[in-house]
């Protein structure tokens, strides 16, 4: 049997990684790669190239809402959806190591995960700079490699911090306790 090319709309240690992991473990899926493809957009341009063989998107959140970014992605590609299924999202808030929470002064993620957390940062950081990024993991991707700037901190996956050596600063942080995000899998039509 041969590899599943998976394109996922993250980076590494992303929401979309933590799925397609799911997804290939409930569906006894053992030779895969994952490719972090950061955007939905780049998922579907790479399934139409045949880049990949399956991708892996986000388009709903119980509390964020819709995914723009995937609904605009969609009206441009032609694909066939295999599976729908949801992901309970644990958001944290992830900082250099040597950083305090009193020295945060702006706080960077994807626009859905800002609002999934929205009612935690207007009662916790209230008038604090936030930042929206292309990716929660790639936000603390770019915070450890200076891209952004070091007193700042990110919403993102437990993994993020572990995969580039990060404090969290505080777990949990989403609104809602059961915070589901469903997720798409789809192939070439």
């Amino acid at each position: 049997m041969k590899k599943e090319i998976i394109g996922v709309s993250g980076g590494k240690a992303s929401f979309s990684e933590e799925a397609a992991e799911y997804y290939c473990a409930k569906n006894k899926i053992k030779k895969y790669e994952i490719k972090h493809l950061i955007s939905v957009e780049n998922v579907l341009t790479e399934l139409d190239e045949g880049k990949i063989d399956l991708g892996v998107f986000p388009i709903e959140n119980s509390n964020g809402g819709i995914v723009y970014e995937a609904v605009y992605a969609m009206s441009k590609h032609l694909f066939e959806i295999e599976k729908l299924f949801e992901v309970d999202i644990k958001h944290n808030l992830i900082a250099l190591p040597s950083l305090s929470s009193e020295q945060v002064t702006v706080i960077a993620s994807h626009d859905q995960a800002l609002r999934q957390c929205k009612m935690y940062l207007g009662r916790v950081w209230p008038g604090i700079e936030i930042k929206e990024w292309v990716d929660t993991a790639d936000a603390v991707r770019a915070i450890k490699n200076g891209e952004l700037p070091k007193t700042a901190a990110a919403i993102a996956p437990r993994k993020a911090a572990e995969l580039y050596k990060m404090k969290i600063l505080e777990e949990g942080i989403q609104d809602l306790k059961f915070n589901f995000t469903t997720f798409l899998t789809v192939r070439k039509k």
